[in-house]
């Protein structure tokens, strides 16, 4: 199935969270499903996260050379950091215990990358350049250890997508208030019209 890489699609706030967020509907056995099933669509998301995450990645365009051969490691550093960042939401730190894989993950994307990263200004290196997707997501996934960002990580209780919320008093609830927020509250003014209803006609 061909995915339609739109605005809604990146909307965790950083490259690594909307890796994470391409399992739509985590933790429901009968709605869930995986958007890199066919591994193409990587490097269609590759692409299109380019243009996405253009400003956290200094301009520096995704690279992916085979979408079958990365797709392992791609989908290692997107369930360890899945696992981690979620866990840390609810438990609101970053649990110890599940490091190690998540750092293994990295390491392996980070390992095919012959590239410089960490520059002032440049934390993916030279934008001239392409640099390969799985360097970037672990670079990108590495970054979300900073403690004022895994105060800020949140899961949308609409879709239950990780983002990182960056509103001014940390009060945002929904991973993108025109997809998700709208459909709650189109879903609570349903059910208050249904409770309505039977009340008059109780």
């Amino acid at each position: 199935m061909t995915v339609a890489w739109t605005p809604h699609r990146f909307a965790g706030g950083l490259l690594a969270l909307d890796t994470a967020n391409t399992v739509v509907l985590r933790g429901d056995p009968e709605r869930t499903f995986d958007r890199f099933d066919d591994p193409v669509e990587i490097a269609r998301f590759a692409d299109a996260a380019s243009g996405f995450r253009a400003v956290e990645l200094g301009d520096r365009r995704l690279a992916v050379s085979s979408p079958a051969a990365i797709a392992p490691v791609v989908l290692s550093i997107r369930e360890t950091t899945d696992r981690l960042f979620r866990g840390a939401v609810s438990k609101g730190a970053v649990a110890t215990a599940d490091l190690p894989e998540f750092l293994r993950a990295c390491a392996d994307g980070l390992a095919a990358g012959r590239t410089e990263i960490g520059a002032p200004g440049r934390p993916f290196g030279d934008p001239a350049t392409p640099i390969a997707f799985e360097a970037a997501l672990a670079v990108s996934a590495l970054s979300l250890l900073r403690g004022d960002t895994v105060a800020r990580l949140r899961i949308c209780p609409n879709c239950t997508w990780l983002f990182v919320d960056r509103s001014r008093n940390s009060s945002r609830l929904w991973c993108d208030m025109a997809v998700c927020g709208n459909r709650q509250k189109a879903s609570r003014h349903y059910r208050r019209r249904i409770a309505a209803n039977e009340v008059r006609n109780g």
